[in-house]
């Protein structure tokens, strides 16, 4: 692909088996993350019969979203491919707001993918917890979970907002230390809201996951995520470690602007 330029990275960030892809533009970024969440899906769907995974909110992920619906809608296994949420604003779901209206917008009203292999977060619950705990239960039942365990999804799709925070997780918010629950409700003092989220825990047991991270306003945040050394709980996107599974980072130009090794 034109403009694209793949490494492995190391440093204290992540393991070794950690993935940062350099695309020049973000329409090179949302090709690239498109053409792995075709591979991940098919792979998937021959290793295991399905293709379980979770959506990211967010303007960069719409344009992924809208790119697979145009380019691949005829030829993903879509009866055999299940959408879930990382995480989501407790709005209702047709709010402007919601992430489940965006990928529905974008994506899931325009590819033949059943409405029951649909599980949007039930924000339409007026109780964020109470929501968070009908999503967990949602996720138990699905993925067959004993207590103790964490679902894989085979592929998680992450932002990071410039201060660090990806999905729900933001800097210094109590959800960072959830170490048992799937689902919590996070509550985010300077939003004055909370926010419904999978753990780390979840996003950790991921066969595969991948962040898209595009634009200058991202480049700080970048850098010090994947070569600073202020605390994990700062820049919660560090906490992303899959225990057995691949990280990718899919990178703009303009976000990679401040990395040391920047082209």
């Amino acid at each position: 692909m034109r403009g694209h330029i793949e490494e492995r990275a190391s440093g204290n960030f992540v393991s070794s088996t950690a993935e940062l892809r350099r695309l020049t533009t973000p329409q090179d970024l949302f090709q690239a993350a498109a053409e792995e969440v075709i591979r991940t899906a098919t792979d998937a769907v021959k290793a295991r019969g399905r293709f379980t995974i979770a959506l990211s909110g967010g303007s960069t992920p719409r344009n992924l979203y809208t790119l697979i619906a145009a380019n691949a809608s005829a030829s993903l296994p879509w009866d055999q491919m299940f959408f879930f949420w990382g995480d989501e604003r407790h709005v209702p779901p047709n709010d402007p707001d919601s992430n489940f209206l965006m990928a529905k917008e974008s994506l899931l009203s325009k590819v033949a993918v059943p409405p029951a292999n649909i599980f949007p977060i039930p924000t339409e619950n007026p109780d964020a917890s109470a929501a968070a705990e009908a999503y967990e239960q949602t996720l138990r039942k699905f993925f067959a979970v004993a207590p103790g365990e964490f679902p894989r999804f085979d592929h998680i799709l992450l932002g990071m907002g410039p201060d660090g925070h990806t999905a729900s997780l933001f800097p210094e918010t109590a959800a960072l230390q959830e170490k048992s629950r799937l689902v919590v409700a996070n509550w985010v003092e300077k939003l004055k809201a909370s926010r419904i989220t999978l753990t780390l825990p979840v996003l950790n047991a991921a066969h595969s996951v991948a962040f898209l991270v595009s634009g200058t306003d991202k480049a700080a945040a970048l850098h010090e995520v994947l070569e600073g050394n202020a605390a994990a709980e700062k820049y919660p996107s560090k906490l992303v470690r899959p225990t057995d599974g691949r990280l990718i980072w899919f990178v703009d130009r303009a976000a990679a602007s401040e990395l040391s090794t920047a082209a």
